[in-house]
């Protein structure tokens, strides 16, 4: 006999090769607490608030591409998790909560004639609350069925469309005793999809057809290439196809700032060269990339306006929204397209785009976002001019984590990322507060390798805490806090939009700590930096440090994020964004007619 939570820890080990357990302790939850605590091979990790765990586990499974799992107790235990569990839930990250209960006979559930509330002691209806934003949720009240309800889980978690699950388990399920030998398995055919495989195949012949017949190809790079782990057949078929790549928001490390096909990033904040080459494109064909409007953009009728759009999708509703609509939609799992792919591409030759290809790279390097008058600020330290330097000083396997604001888009636009490092964001739900256990948890997926945490004052305040999770566990973790005054993002839209500001800055309604006394609180040494002639210098000091290390970059509080797509008020006070092809500043008009090979709409000319 063993007691039920024993079986859960000693299972989630030995059978799923889990390493860590994000938790807060609490007394719903103590029988899984104990059983995390003690079981060799386990190692927990208590942040200071439970949107922290559900966040940190999130970065932990990016980068373990593997499940990651959360501890917390009921009640509030479970309803702070939220903001992490949407996060995973919309950038489609495996992960596994499990939540202490009250006892059944003291759950609303177990009389569901009676319309209560509550009857437990910090009693709430988690599984229920979960359920929308979950692939699968669920109260284990029999203890004989913990064993197919895990596995149930884990498999859904990790199997088509990876997501959140959530099993919630009372305490006296927690305690009891169980015989493993009468515990019923899961059969993954109870719910295995089984795609067309004559279907999918006739399509992969109809996009070889597509590319051969093209002549300004462009492949989007998708996150769903990591998540369906085929970065090795993605990199076999780009090899094979010599095609132009630009990447998505969260799969920006996919590809290298030298590599040799790539033609930047495309998307609101994207590059000029990725943008140009997306929208100029005849064929573009999309692998494990959602097409959400960070990446469309808000004029999503005029995207790739005159391009045979080819989408690879394991989830076909993604294929069905309004805001992008595929010629050929392929819903089939990424590695088994890349797989046919290839195997039909040895029977065919297709032609060169040596010349395109050349165009491109053209673009990326004829508009960089990194310009060089950025360098001549003198006051403070311009925060694209601080992402070329800081990109020159990592190394190529350090990690880099963002936090959200002008640190999530600035980063996203200006970092060069050399082979072998790893850029974490979260796009989705893109929360505030981020950071610091984006960073944690990336440390501990990582094998110990350096993490490089790009965050902002705004965002940092959000989940502030877990610097003491940092500090105690003296995690190496170099924290670069951009100081803009508050939310230089919602300063510039509200005074684009409304010509006045509320709730941006200490100006304006809401006030932000001096950093340095909180790192010193906290027991974490900092730095400030104030101007760009003591960037280079102090850049390398703080990542030669040891543990922990905060250093504090002045930007200017007026610091424009640009290129990016803009936003124009009519008259009538209807909204009208550009295309992506026609980035603010707005290039010349004759400049910007020369780099367009399909017809420019009536606004742009």
């Amino acid at each position: 006999m063993i007691k039920l939570s024993d079986y859960i820890a000693e299972k989630l080990r030995d059978d799923y090769g889990v390493k860590h357990v994000f938790m807060i302790t609490g007394g719903g939850a103590m029988h899984l607490n104990d059983s995390f605590g003690k079981t060799p091979g386990l190692t927990f990790i208590c942040n200071h608030h439970e949107q922290a765990c559900t966040i940190a586990a999130e970065c932990y499974a990016r980068l373990k591409n593997d499940i990651g799992v959360v501890n917390v107790t009921t009640g509030p235990g479970g309803t702070n998790t939220f903001t992490g569990l949407i996060g995973a839930w919309l950038d489609s990250i495996p992960m596994l909560i499990i939540s202490g209960q009250i006892k059944r006979e003291w759950c609303i559930s177990t009389y569901p004639e009676i319309k209560l509330r509550q009857i437990g002691i910090q009693e709430i209806n988690i599984v229920d609350m979960a359920r929308p934003v979950t692939k699968y949720s669920k109260i284990v009240t029999d203890p004989y069925n913990i064993r197919y309800e895990l596995e149930k889980a884990i498999y859904i978690a990790k199997s088509g469309r990876p997501g959140p699950v959530w099993l919630d388990i009372p305490l006296d399920v927690q305690s009891a005793q169980i015989d493993v030998k009468r515990l019923s398995p899961f059969d993954p055919k109870e719910i295995e999809f089984k795609p067309d495989e004559k279907l999918f195949k006739e399509q992969i012949t109809k996009t070889i057809e597509h590319l051969k017949n093209s002549k300004r190809p462009v492949i989007i790079a998708g996150f769903g290439i990591r998540l369906g782990k085929a970065e090795d057949l993605f990199y076999q078929l780009i090899k094979k196809l010599k095609i132009p790549i630009v990447t998505s928001l969260s799969s920006h490390d996919l590809m290298w700032e030298t590599h040799p096909l790539y033609g930047g990033r495309f998307g609101l904040y994207g590059t000029r060269g990725g943008n140009f080459a997306v929208q100029n494109s005849d064929v573009l064909l999309v692998m494990g990339c959602r097409m959400n409007l960070w990446e469309t953009g808000y004029e999503y009728k005029t995207f790739a306006r005159e391009a045979i759009k080819i989408m690879v999708d394991v989830d076909k509703d993604e294929m069905k929204k309004p805001t992008f609509k595929p010629n050929i939609p392929i819903n089939i799992d990424i590695k088994l397209f890349l797989e046919e792919m290839l195997n039909q591409l040895n029977r065919e030759k297709l032609p060169s785009y040596s010349g395109w290809l050349r165009k491109t790279k053209y673009w990326h390097k004829k508009y960089p976002n990194i310009l060089p008058e950025y360098k001549k600020e003198k006051k403070y330290v311009n925060y694209y001019y601080f992402m070329g330097e800081l990109s020159k000083v990592l190394k190529s396997d350090d990690i880099i984590v963002t936090g959200n604001g002008t640190a999530f888009t600035g980063t996203c636009q200006a970092i060069q990322l050399k082979k072998g490092q790893r850029l974490c964001i979260n796009i989705g739900c893109a929360s505030m507060g981020w950071d610091l256990p984006a960073a944690i948890g990336a440390y501990f997926a990582s094998t110990k390798k350096r993490i490089v945490l790009i965050t902002g004052d705004g965002s940092i305040q959000f989940n502030l805490q877990e610097l003491e999770t940092i500090a105690y566990r003296k995690l190496p973790i170099k924290i670069f806090l951009i100081n803009n005054n508050g939310y230089v993002a919602i300063r510039i839209t509200q005074a684009n939009f409304f010509k006045r500001l509320f709730g941006t800055d200490k100006d304006h309604g809401v006030g932000f700590p001096d950093m340095q006394k909180i790192a010193k609180a906290y027991g974490i040494p900092s730095m400030r930096i104030k101007k760009q002639k003591e960037l280079r210098e102090k850049l390398r000091k703080v990542l030669a440090s040891k543990g922990p290390f905060l250093c504090e970059i002045m930007m200017p509080p007026d610091q424009p994020l640009i290129p990016r797509t803009k936003t124009i008020v009519k008259p009538d006070g209807t909204l009208v964004s550009k295309p992506l092809e026609d980035m603010y500043p707005f290039l010349p008009r004759n400049e910007f007619r020369k780099n367009m090979f399909v017809k420019p709409i009536n606004a742009e000319i």
